[in-house]
């Protein structure tokens, strides 16, 4: 700030300058080609009292008017004076008289010169070492203001960013620990730490359904397992000790439950051959609706044997796919369909292409599934029967095969349903799988 102040005085320094010889210029007449002596006497004297040292000389070097010889012992005064003045507020400062001529003219004709001596490079008046005294002093009280708010919006917003960062370290150890439960309550302006937030929270609840199936698969496959096996074992005993005589009718019960785990456990082979990331699709250019005609015409005896009306709807639809495949999820979706409608209720499917996407929908007017249940039915072993009914229920992984099954063509499943009215089940196949 001084510097530049200092840049600004000097301006101001050559503009007095200008003006004092702007001034002189105007006493001098052309006609008699005379000066004004009395007024460039008053002019140097009142340029005197402003620090200025005039010299006035005409075009044969004669002297009009000289402040030193006016009076120089406050010249020399005036200068020892600026000089300890400035030494004394600024150690380091180099400066003493410097003087300036200015050519004088008169309609381009050479009417003299004018020196003028002042302490330079620059002098701060006190007036100008006030002015610079206050703006210093309101800087820096403006940049201690400013660093305190700084602190204050600094530590504010350190805190809004760092606790929801803690929180969601506590709430991952947590999760690192077993603890699903936990969530991560606050929230944050700042974009990044909301998606870490959310983040969080959507890796446990996922963590924690996940924990709630492995549970659950854990309990199913023993369920399923145990029944069988249960039966076997009581008719094996009883055939042993005696009890039962080993004949037709009990070998064949036994021999049912035998196929029923042999069932389970291919049901449970086959979606692990599904689930691979490497599973080979054998792709065919085929007609869903033909396909799903087929299929349907497979059901007729235990849709005639259930009163329940079928029916398919769409226009061909041409597609590059596994068939077998396909048809395993026509069949396992038909089928479900079947287990849970009623009798004297309808199933119907439907083939139709929008371009993009070739859609198979198999919708039927059963039981259908609860919220709750709906995200999990693709989970293998889940299922919204809880009684486990043998009549409707099956080994529980039909839709994980369907979802493994979509999932490997990069196809999209999507189901809806409503309890008491029914469940549409949409499967969408790329056009052109490739």
């Amino acid at each position: 700030m001084q510097k530049q102040f200092g840049e600004y005085v000097k301006k101001q320094q050559e503009t007095k300058n200008k003006e004092i010889v702007s001034l002189i210029t105007k006493q001098y007449n052309g006609e008699t080609k005379s000066w004004d002596s009395g007024i460039i006497e008053n002019l140097g004297v009142s340029a005197l009292e402003q620090g200025l040292i005039v010299k006035l000389k005409d075009n044969n070097d004669t002297v009009i008017w000289d402040a030193t010889v006016h009076n120089n012992g406050m010249c020399t005064q005036m200068i020892t004076h600026m000089s300890q003045d400035m030494a004394s507020r600024y150690p380091n400062f180099e400066g003493g008289y410097e003087e300036k001529s200015y050519l004088l003219e008169n309609n381009s004709e050479n009417i003299g010169s004018v020196a003028i001596g002042y302490y330079g490079p620059f002098y701060f008046t006190e007036n100008d070492i006030l002015f610079i005294n206050t703006l210093n002093n309101m800087l820096v009280g403006v940049g201690i203001g400013s660093l305190i708010i700084a602190l204050f919006l600094g530590t504010l917003m350190a805190k809004r960013i760092s606790n929801p960062i803690t929180r969601a370290i506590k709430a991952a150890e947590q999760i690192s620990e077993g603890n699903f439960s936990d969530r991560v309550q606050c929230s944050s302006s700042t974009t990044e730490i909301h998606k870490l937030i959310n983040t969080i929270n959507n890796l446990a609840k996922t963590l924690q359904n996940q924990d709630m199936l492995r549970k659950r698969l854990t309990s199913d496959v023993a369920h399923e397992l145990r029944t069988p096996l249960t039966t076997l074992q009581s008719h094996m005993e009883a055939m042993i000790d005696g009890v039962w005589e080993p004949e037709r009718e009990r070998l064949v019960s036994c021999h049912e439950e035998i196929l029923r785990i042999n069932r389970l456990v291919g049901d449970l082979e086959k979606l692990a051959r599904f689930e691979r990331e490497n599973l080979l699709l054998n792709k065919t250019e085929f007609d869903i609706k033909e396909l799903a005609s087929k299929i349907l015409n497979n059901f007729e005896a235990d849709l005639k044997n259930n009163n329940i009306e079928a029916s398919i709807s769409g226009e061909p639809s041409i597609v590059i796919a596994d068939s077998d495949k396909i048809s395993q999820v026509i069949i396992n979706l038909v089928s479900n369909a079947l287990k849970y409608t009623p009798f004297g209720g309808h199933i119907s499917i439907m083939i139709y292409a929008d371009g993009q996407w070739d859609k198979i929908i198999v919708k039927d007017t059963g039981y259908g599934i609860s919220e709750e249940d709906l995200p999990y039915i693709f989970e293998r072993f889940y299922r919204a029967d809880k009684s486990r009914n043998r009549i409707t229920g099956g080994s529980g992984i039909g839709l994980a095969i369907v979802k493994a099954i979509v999932d490997a063509h990069n196809g999209k499943i999507h189901v809806t349903s409503k309890v008491g009215i029914g469940t549409e089940v949409t499967v969408e196949l790329p056009t052109n799988f490739l």
